[in-house]
């Protein structure tokens, strides 16, 4: 199948969550840049096609699944290096914020990370950057998701390429503060909860919560709150609640946001789910359809 775009495309946007993070999605067949550089980094990966460019004293190729890098200040060119042309997405932001990552990462200060290559094959942390990147159009996902796996991706990045990458801090023992965390998502799960804030109720940086979070619970702070609001949502559901309603209590943007979470937990869409508990049946689902 020939999956070469018909025309170029390109989407520019920023998202509320992260204020210093600019994102591109772009398709091109012609597009040639000239040698430019970038006050921050920018990070991406090709979903179609292939990218040339000239980085580092050497004319280098990111081909599809490829994830495609420039440090600040580094001087490098962009064309297409098939006929296909090329299809990415780029994240473009600004230098502190890696370093902040990357001090988040040891507990102390650290210097600005530096990678060797434009161009890194890993097909784990591509697909992490793709997925992220493609939630981040989605104007429903929580703020404390968006914090939370943005900056899982900048660490990922981090530890897995960067020039001597600093140690991780080791964990301690913040059960108590956990049960707070747990407790606080609880109490305020209708709300836009943000990393920051769960992070300050133990006194510490967002990047150490998260890990110690998800080393205590097993689950990230962002699909934890993800569970309590579908708990919720059941609990409504099984009452009466409409799936309008449940969904503007619970937290939830709107009703799709609301069902297509509820079927990755549940297995079931909220209107089955009521069917169950109205008429008291056995549920079966068959290709979609629902028969009692």
């Amino acid at each position: 199948m020939d999956h070469r775009p018909t025309k170029e495309s390109v989407k520019l946007w920023r998202v509320s969550a992260l204020p210093n993070l600019e994102l591109l999605r772009a398709a091109y067949l012609t597009q040639s840049f000239a040698r430019h550089t970038h006050e921050g980094f920018a990070v991406g990966v090709i979903e179609q096609g292939a990218l040339g460019f000239f980085y580092r004293g050497e004319n280098v190729t990111a081909a599809t699944g490829a994830i495609n890098l420039a440090n600040p200040d580094e001087a490098h060119t962009g064309h297409a290096a098939t006929e296909q042309g090329w299809t990415y997405r780029m994240f473009y932001f600004e230098a502190e914020v890696l370093r902040k990552a990357a001090s988040k990462l040891a507990d102390r200060k650290a210097r600005l990370p530096f990678f060797q290559s434009g161009v890194i094959h890993d097909d784990h942390l591509a697909g992490i950057i793709r997925q992220l990147h493609r939630d981040l159009e989605d104007e429903r996902t929580s703020t404390l998701e968006k914090e939370s796996r943005f900056l899982l991706m900048l660490t990922l990045l981090i530890q897995r390429h960067a020039d001597a990458p600093p140690p991780l801090r080791a964990l301690g023992r913040e059960h108590h503060l956990v049960l707070k965390a747990r407790d606080y998502i609880r109490a305020n799960f209708s709300e836009d909860i943000s990393l920051r804030e769960l992070a300050a109720i133990g006194n510490m940086s967002p990047f150490h919560f998260l890990r110690v979070f998800t080393k205590e619970t097993g689950i990230p702070p962002h699909a934890y709150l993800n569970q309590v609001r579908l708990r919720k949502a059941r609990e409504l559901l099984a009452t009466g609640w409409s799936i309008a309603a449940t969904a503007c209590e619970t937290g939830f943007v709107d009703q799709s946001h609301l069902s297509r979470r509820f079927k990755q937990i549940f297995g079931i869409t909220p209107g089955q789910y009521s069917n169950f508990i109205q008429y008291g049946r056995n549920l079966r689902v068959h290709n979609g359809a629902t028969t009692s």
